[in-house]
Order: C-alpha cells, then structure tokens, then sequence
C-alpha cells in the first residue's frame, strides 16, 4: 500500500529516504557537469581520431552498462552499430561475471567500459584481451578502482566516474539516478569527438540545465498536485504499469523507468514501443487486468478484501516522426476497456534535452512510489 501523505511530508520522506535516491535524482544536472569536467581532465576534449570506429562494444554490469548502449545506440543511430557485450556467469557478483569479445573485434573497433563497482575481474580480462586485439580501450568507473590500472596497461582512456561522498558508504543501485548520468556523460562527450553523436560541451550544458529544472518541477518539497513525478507515482500506487512509449527518445526512457521500477521500488512493469504495442497488449488490457474486468468491484468491501491489480497505461512521448502519432489510437484502446492512462510529454529542445527530462521526471516518480510504499 502506498502512504500518499508521506509525498507531501518532505522530512518523512527524507527519513525514509536511506538509500539517498531523492538527493541523486535532484543532483542529476550537477552530476552532469562534474562528469564533464572530468572528460575534459581525461583530455577528451583534445583527442583527434583518426576516423569512426567500425563498431562500439560497451562492457559493464547489469542496468547500469544496459542503459548506457540502449541510450548511446539510440542517440548515434545508424552511423555506427553500438553493442552491449552481455557477461555470463554464475552469479551478478563482480567476481562471477566475465565478458568475451566477438571474433571479429579488432584494431578498428572502440571498446566502452562502463561501471560504477571497478573491481570486476571479468573487466580487467576483457581489457587485456582488447588490447591483444588492438582495440581502442576507454573506461568510466570510481576513480581508484583496480580498473585503473587495466586501462593504464592497456594504454587506454580512464575516466573517473563522477560521484558523491554520501555513495560511498554502500554499494549503488544500477538504476539510482545519479549513476546514469555519471557513467554516460563522459562516453557521450568520447563518441561526439568521434563524430558518432552530436554531444558538444554546450549541448551538455542545457542537459544539466534540463535536469535542474525537472528537480525544481519534481523536489519533495513541491506538492503532490502540482509535481508530476509525485502525480505519477500515486496513480501507479496500485497498477500494473503498462508503459507505451512513442518516439525515438521515448523507447530508451521507458524501458529505463521499468528497470527502475524493479530495482527501486519493487514493481513489475511491461513495456513497448507504439504503435506494435496496440497489438502486443490489447489481449491483456481486455483481460482480467482491466479496470472493468471485474462487474462487481463496485461492491468489494475495500476494508477486508485486497484490493485487485489493474492495469495503468503509462504513455511517453517524445516528437513523432513526420507528425505521425498512435497516441490517439493508444488513448481509444485504453479507455475502451476502463484502463486508465496517464502521459508523459518533454518540452521543447534537442534529442538529448529532451529524453534526459523523460528519464528525470520517470526517476523521480521511481524514487517516490519506492519510498511511500516501503521499497
């Protein structure tokens, strides 16, 4: 059950708050700056490649390294395939996870490593055999992790990952809000002096600038009514979301918010992009999940009986291309069958601005819906 007084209660919520995620989602825009400034000590900013990379090979642990490859893939298009390297292993502890490069890797291709422990073995092997390859190695992770020095040997780039002290004392969520940020701000500003996305140092600027701003819209101290991110996570209290999302932008962001929804809070979520996803979730939105589902709800006894899951459609958007837009085919389907719906739209600006207010404001309402439900 979710405690709904606790989101107008600042301090309740910042007692229980343990894991400081409201502080990491309102320092994003911070974050986001320190990472910068750390790619330009790494001396990113002066680097002169020689050309495009054939391909991108990203390596790292669980969400954290997944979030990274879905957003810059999307973000480089089809300039450049961008592979996530999927680790095997016996257990998601750092010691149990080992990554292998593809066969084909070699001297043309840029391996990304990206994670916010820096002490996985698996890393350090990879590293070397990239090296044996005559790949191009560059890192983000905890400055004076073991990591360090496999990058060193391997004469690549490190770069260290921007983080807070408070982070320190306990190992982080992969989807905590500051870690993101902190891993993917430095690769973008690599893969824009490599021409593969358009990242420049002012382009960052107004990301920071947009994360600030959702963090003034979203804070705790901002009421429930006016704060969509509270909003939000009160009207998902108790739904099964069903996230749709339209636009490029939007897909990454959605699939963000359900892995955010699982780790942080505790909450199983489905997603898919529109319009496929009218056909992939239209037999469910009429099954028993559906708000009208059941005719005699009306007259449950909402004191004895748990209350029943019903599915919520959760609609992001970011601009549809050519004006195009099953949003209308989206709202018909889910009112059709008394699915309530809410939507989610960025303001104006760039593809980076854009999608980083989509992750802020879903972050948020992760952070809010785990810490009223006891996550």
């Amino acid at each position: 059950m979710l405690d709904e007084s606790l989101l107008d209660d600042p301090e309740a919520l910042a007692r229980a708050d343990r894991r400081a995620l409201l502080r990491g989602a309102a320092e994003a825009g911070a974050r986001v700056r320190t990472a910068v400034r750390h790619a330009a000590e790494a001396g990113i900013p002066d680097l002169k490649p020689d050309g495009r990379p054939r391909a991108v090979l990203i390596a790292g642990p669980g969400l954290a390294a997944t979030g990274v490859a879905e957003l810059l893939g999307t973000l480089g298009g089809p300039s450049c395939p961008v592979t996530r390297l999927t680790p095997s292993g016996v257990a998601p502890a750092a010691g149990a996870l080992r990554w292998e490069l593809p066969g084909w890797a070699g001297p043309v291709d840029l391996l990304l490593v990206a994670t916010p422990d820096g002490t996985e073995p698996g890393l350090e092997l990879l590293i070397d055999q990239a090296y044996r390859r005559g790949c191009t190695v560059a890192a983000v992770a905890p400055a004076g992790s073991p990591l360090t020095e496999a990058v060193a040997g391997a004469h690549g780039l490190f770069v260290p990952m921007a983080s807070a002290p408070y982070e320190h004392d306990e190992p982080l969520a992969a989807s905590a809000p500051g870690v993101l940020w902190a891993l993917l701000t430095p690769l973008l500003s690599l893969l824009d002096r490599t021409g593969l996305v358009s990242a420049p140092p002012e382009s960052l600027q107004k990301v920071a600038d947009r994360l600030d701003h959702v963090a003034e819209r979203c804070g705790p101290a901002i009421a429930a009514y006016s704060n969509p991110a509270k909003t939000l996570a009160a009207e998902l209290a108790e739904a099964l979301p069903v996230i749709w999302t339209e636009g490029a932008s939007a897909g990454p962001a959605g699939r963000r918010f359900t892995a955010a929804l699982a780790e942080l809070a505790g909450r199983p979520a489905l997603t898919a992009e529109l319009p496929e996803a009218l056909a992939s979730h239209s037999v469910l939105l009429a099954g028993a999940l559906a708000a009208g589902a059941d005719p005699d709800d009306f007259f449950r006894d909402r004191v004895e009986e748990a209350q029943a899951l019903h599915a919520r459609v959760v609609l992001l958007r970011d601009r549809p291309i050519g004006g195009i837009s099953a949003a209308p085919a989206a709202r018909e389907l889910a009112l059709s069958h008394d699915t309530a719906i809410s939507e989610l739209e960025p303001e104006e600006g760039d593809e980076l601005e854009t999608l980083a207010e989509l992750i802020a404001v879903t972050d948020f309402a992760a952070v809010y819906l785990a810490l009223a439900s006891g996550a």
